[in-house]
């Protein structure tokens, strides 16, 4: 799995209405490319460089899966999505909005596209105060001197003054959600979904501990002989799993993602009991049903029967690799129709049928985007 690098980005403008640019830009760092950290006091200065109107300049620590260079690709996207236009002159002119990588963790980097730290970082006073207002203390890797030193030898005399409106940091999941569950049919992502929203957000996960399940592979070999077993095993595994770790997530009020929920027992249980089983297993699961907590958001991901199929075959479990089409297609309809009727649940129904969100970090952002823009 991915780890997240840390960087510190350059944030300036100086056309139109240059707070609401900055805070534009904000929103889209933390939408498409990861976790704001933290985010540095206003600052004006003049324009540098070339007769211009003043710049607002700000710095911003982030989280992020993105290498250096996909990290300088999506800031340059991100600029053309805020309107900057690039004139076709050498030298610094006038700019709706400028993104920069100022730091990425301690690396010292030079190739085609990106010089990292930024090469004029320590002659810029813009840079280096709202900088060292979030960062002080952290070593310049190149002169290997603590910021707040580098901010204090800087020889630019250009006048900077702090602007007293605060930025605001874009609400993330966790602060909107505090238990997410994640929902799929077999073969639809939801685990690995789970873990990267997780590991983003520095949240608690709750992932099903099927392969434990001593009798899944008899069920998968003898489905009528084995599938009332197999149904209440895991219900009284679930609840008993999710009744602990929820409790504890009330005790430390921290966020946790699952990646089940509770109600699909009871969607597996109508399709592989027959109906008298069925009933008494309906009666036992809605009295555990009623004393599980509800979860703040229900994400269900959807993906077609040909590219679930394609899933099960690729990650090779064996007792998977029978599954038939129409199997799966009753494990759709049966969330479908509980999605339905369950009106008390804020349910998000994302199609990734299309999606790698796996490997592809745009495609794991248009989710997170999804769900920080989802009203129930």
């Amino acid at each position: 799995m991915k780890t997240q690098q840390i960087a510190y980005l350059s944030i300036g403008t100086n056309q139109g209405n240059r707070l609401e640019n900055l805070q534009n830009a904000i929103n889209l760092i933390a939408a498409n490319i990861g976790a704001i950290q933290q985010i540095a006091s206003v600052y004006e200065t003049p324009s540098l460089g070339f007769e211009g109107a003043d710049f607002y300049n700000t710095c911003i620590k982030i989280t992020t899966y993105l290498s250096p260079e996909k990290l300088i690709k999506k800031l340059l996207s991100l600029e053309d999505e805020l309107g900057r236009t690039r004139k076709n002159k050498s030298g610094y002119t006038d700019r709706i909005i400028d993104l920069d990588i100022l730091l990425y963790n301690d690396e010292i980097i030079f190739s085609e596209n990106i010089i990292v730290p930024h090469p004029r970082m320590l002659q810029r006073k813009f840079v280096l105060v709202p900088l060292v207002e979030i960062t002080e203390n952290i070593l310049h890797p190149t002169v290997k001197k603590p910021l707040n030193d580098c901010l204090k030898n800087c020889t630019d005399t250009s006048e900077i003054s702090k602007i007293k409106v605060q930025l605001m940091n874009p609400i993330s999941i966790t602060e909107k959600y505090k238990y997410i569950a994640i929902e799929g049919n077999i073969g639809a992502g939801k685990t690995s979904l789970a873990y990267k929203i997780a590991n983003q957000f520095n949240t608690k996960v709750v992932l099903e501990n099927f392969t434990e399940n001593p009798f899944l592979t008899k069920f998968y070999q003898d489905k009528e002989r084995y599938a009332f077993a197999l149904e209440m095993s895991f219900l009284a595994d679930r609840h008993q799993q999710l009744t602990d770790d929820l409790a504890q997530f009330e005790l430390l009020e921290n966020c946790i993602i699952s990646d089940y929920y509770l109600f699909k027992s009871l969607i597996f249980a109508e399709i592989t009991l027959p109906k008298d089983e069925y009933e008494v297993y309906q009666k036992m699961f809605y009295l555990l049903y009623k004393e599980v907590t509800k979860p703040d958001l229900y994400v269900y991901l959807y993906q077609n029967t040909e590219r679930l199929l394609e899933n099960i075959k690729n990650r090779g479990r064996i007792y998977e690799q029978n599954i038939e089409a129409e199997y799966l297609q009753k494990i759709h309809d049966g969330y479908r129709n509980f999605i339905e009727k369950e009106l008390n649940l804020n349910v998000l129904m994302i199609d990734v049928s299309n999606l790698d969100f796996v490997n592809n970090t745009e495609d794991y952002q248009a989710i997170i985007q999804q769900i920080n823009n989802h009203i129930r």
